[in-house]
């Protein structure tokens, strides 16, 4: 199976928050910092007060457009991936990235779907070239800042939150870096794992004397399984499984044999969780992102651009190969995976 249209990513721009070392910080988050010491990170990202997503997003879309020598007026599409809480209820951040580029009258679209945004993104605009012909140049920005109000960067999911952000200029019949194919899953079984109780319509306000930050959503998860450590490992299993599912499908759709992965860029997730991964998809430990990911953090939807674009500028990716680009959004429960050929 092949895609009905060919696109690939021209240029890309990144911006993020002020590096942080995790060491000399995360007293200032846990209680027990050797147990965020074990995630086996290095440093993390944190904007500065005042700065928001909406502003680190533009930063690298504009360099995006920079390195592809393009102005805004160029860019038949906007979409933008916000994996975060977003700055304002009932507000599109999308419009708002559009009106600070200057892209007046060009369309928007907006995706929110965590961790999984940013696959949503690159197929909503392979979706756009194949349904219009007068759409040739799209530009995806991603961003990732965490709402210190609603989380703590340092105890939620098992990784440390970053604040960074991407941009891709993608056009169509672009020779390189192109996307061959994605693949999705969806366990709806867990859709209300991870879920903050407060804050939402259902319950807008946090309970009397209590804060947003304290409504801790991993005991949803404990909940769930009936702290079960047997269930808890089998969900933990079927993580690390599904993420290989969606490679091989992936590869399926795209005519392409999984033994010619060159690199698997996962999740920015805590050393221990890249190497299952890498284990449950038949790949070396090396040839994943798990360094970078020690350097970043988790950065939501911006995680795989990003890597994708060091790895390439530190020379470990060559023409022509097969990079399998791949996560699992938590709320909600979603497997992804997007193949991108260098």
């Amino acid at each position: 199976m092949t895609p009905s249209v060919e696109m690939g990513i021209v240029s890309t721009g990144m911006a993020f928050g002020e590096r942080r070392d995790v060491a000399a910080t995360a007293a200032d988050y846990v209680p027990y910092p050797e147990d965020v010491a074990a995630l086996g990170y290095e440093s993390y990202h944190r904007i500065v007060d005042g700065v928001t997503a909406t502003a680190l997003a533009v930063e690298a879309a504009r360099e995006a457009l920079e390195n592809a020598d393009l102005a805004v007026t160029d860019v038949d599409l906007i979409v933008v991936g916000n994996s975060d809480v977003p700055e304002y209820l009932g507000w599109d951040g999308s419009a708002a990235v559009a009106r600070a580029l200057g892209a007046h009258g060009t369309p928007t679209v907006l995706f929110t779907q965590a961790c999984a945004a940013w696959s949503l993104a690159l197929d909503h605009a392979a979706g756009a070239m194949a349904l219009s012909t007068d759409t040739n140049t799209v530009l995806v920005v991603l961003v990732n800042v965490v709402s210190e109000a609603h989380s703590n960067r340092m105890d939620f999911n098992g990784s440390i939150a970053s604040d960074g952000a991407v941009a891709a200029v993608l056009h169509r019949g672009h020779p390189r870096f192109r996307r061959l194919a994605s693949a999705r899953f969806t366990n709806p079984e867990f859709a209300d794992l991870f879920r903050i109780e407060r804050g939402g319509a259902a319950a807008p306000l946090p309970l009397p004397g209590r804060e947003h930050l304290r409504s801790d959503p991993m005991v949803a998860v404990y909940e769930h399984f009936g702290r079960d450590p047997g269930r808890f490992k089998g969900f933990i299993e079927e993580i690390h499984g599904r993420v290989a599912d969606v490679v091989d499908e992936a590869f399926a759709r795209a005519g392409r044999d999984r033994k010619d992965l060159a690199r698997l860029i996962y999740v920015n997730e805590g050393q221990q969780g890249i190497r299952a991964v890498a284990d449950a998809v038949g790949i070396p430990f090396e040839r994943t992102n798990a360094q970078l990911a020690s350097e970043l953090g988790h950065m939501g939807a911006a995680d795989q651009l990003i890597c994708l674009w060091r790895h390439v500028e530190a020379g470990e990716l060559a023409r022509g190969d097969l990079v399998a680009l791949a996560g699992v959004a938590s709320p909600g429960m979603h497997w992804f995976c997007t193949l991108i050929e260098v």
